[in-house]
């Protein structure tokens, strides 16, 4: 169904309206046509005119010489106006169909947009689901956390080197200066993965990232030491529930060791030391790049900073030779490190994707949810034992993280003079 709208249209011939029943010998009678004001052609088009159906009017004429009165009813068109130059302009209404689904594209279109957001989140949630799951199979058969990191680099270097090569994302044109500027940030994600690693090698998934819930608390420290941002109350008091549930939940860790926990530690210090360091370093425009592409140039210069680390501390020890050597299922090993870099890739990738189309406060709240993902999936997956103490420092740390991600927003009133 249509709904219709009327349109306003004039031609350039003259309108004559004609009575069909007068005739010469009828007396003069009032015209209401005749009788409309003429307005000049500077005041046409500066007038507001505005349509309307036509509508029945009333003329008093008499229908023969001999006979008394009557009213007769006639029909009327848009009066004409006429220019200084004797032509009339006749406006016209004219109906154009519009349809109803004309309104409901906005709506569409919203709830399209919506819904990408969600399929991107879910991705987001699985890919991060299954870089634990066989992250941590690899890492219990093969105990060489830097080697493992160094495969996981290497196979986002080629997804990396693909995109850009058959133009799936634009190659960035970045400087030589650009390129000093990224180093640091590429040594600090190094660290991080690499402290990230060791700890899963250590500890269980759950407890691994239950002490990662604590990276709010280096954000703060670091952010007043090298940004001046000094925290305020609120986001001081969320981080009591933080640092609680955490020592809660290690003290009462059946898979506790010391390894593992400062190693997880270090994982939060360096990642939070490559957000502060993107604010310090990243500050011209015409310097910055957008997410995406940071991270890929992170990822390609993270490859190559490793390799050599990896030769010397490991050695080349992720062979099939050496692997088949040391008792391993060749191809199950291979098979689950393929799988574990494609994606830690492709989580991270989304992950940008994400912050791209919403706030960091909702890219926080969804990381918080998304760590308590990854610890009931990776429970229940490797059906790790835990206790109620330790299950509530765990979800007591977990609320003070989500509590941080509200209160960040709330900004410190000016100060009056």
């Amino acid at each position: 169904m249509q709904s219709t709208a009327f349109t306003l249209s004039y031609s350039s011939s003259s309108l004559h309206l004609v009575n069909p029943r007068a005739t010469s010998t009828s007396p003069r009678r009032f015209d209401p046509i005749r009788a409309s004001s003429r307005r000049s052609s500077h005041d046409l088009n500066n007038a507001s005119l505005s349509a309307s159906p036509p509508r029945r009017s009333w003329s008093l004429s008499p229908s023969s010489s001999s006979s008394p009165f009557k009213f007769r009813p006639w029909s009327c068109s848009a009066p004409s106006l006429s220019s200084e130059n004797g032509e009339a302009n006749r406006f016209e209404v004219r109906a154009s169909p519009v349809p109803e689904s004309a309104g409901g594209s906005a709506e569409s279109s919203s709830f399209a947009k919506t819904l990408e957001l969600g399929g991107l989140f879910g991705l987001w949630y699985l890919f991060n689901i299954y870089f634990n799951i066989y992250n941590k199979q690899v890492l219990k058969v093969y105990p060489y956390p830097v080697t493992v990191t160094l495969v996981q680099f290497a196979v986002g270097t080629v997804l990396v080197l693909t995109m850009w090569g058959f133009n799936l994302y634009k190659k960035p044109k970045i400087s030589g200066a650009q390129l000093a500027t990224i180093l640091p940030l590429a040594v600090v994600h190094t660290l991080g993965n690499l402290f990230t690693n060791m700890s899963l090698g250590k500890v269980a998934v759950s407890f691994t990232h239950t002490i990662k819930a604590m990276e709010p608390f280096f954000s703060v420290v670091l952010s007043a030491m090298f940004l001046g941002e000094l925290p305020t109350l609120w986001v001081v008091g969320s981080l009591v529930p933080i640092v609680g549930g955490v020592a809660l939940a290690s003290v009462t860790e059946a898979s506790f060791n010391w390894a593992g926990f400062w190693s997880a530690m270090a994982s939060n210090l360096s990642n939070q030391s490559r957000n502060v360091l993107s604010k310090k370093v990243m500050v011209n425009k015409e310097d910055s790049l957008d997410n995406i592409t940071l991270f890929s140039t992170i990822t390609v210069m993270s490859f190559f900073l490793l390799a050599p680390v990896t030769i010397f501390m490991e050695g080349v020890k992720f062979s099939p030779a050496y692997l088949q050597s040391a008792g391993l299922n060749v191809k199950q090993v291979l098979t689950r490190s393929l799988l574990a870099a494609l994606c830690f890739h492709a989580y991270q990738q989304v992950s940008y994707m994400i912050l791209q189309r919403v706030s960091p406060v909702t890219h926080s709240v969804g990381n918080c949810v998304k760590r308590v993902v990854v610890i009931v999936s990776s429970v229940i997956f490797f059906q790790t034992p835990v206790s109620l103490i330790n299950s509530l420092g765990t979800g007591v740390a977990l609320a003070g993280v989500f509590l941080y991600s509200r209160v960040k927003r709330i900004k410190p009133k000016a100060k009056t003079a």
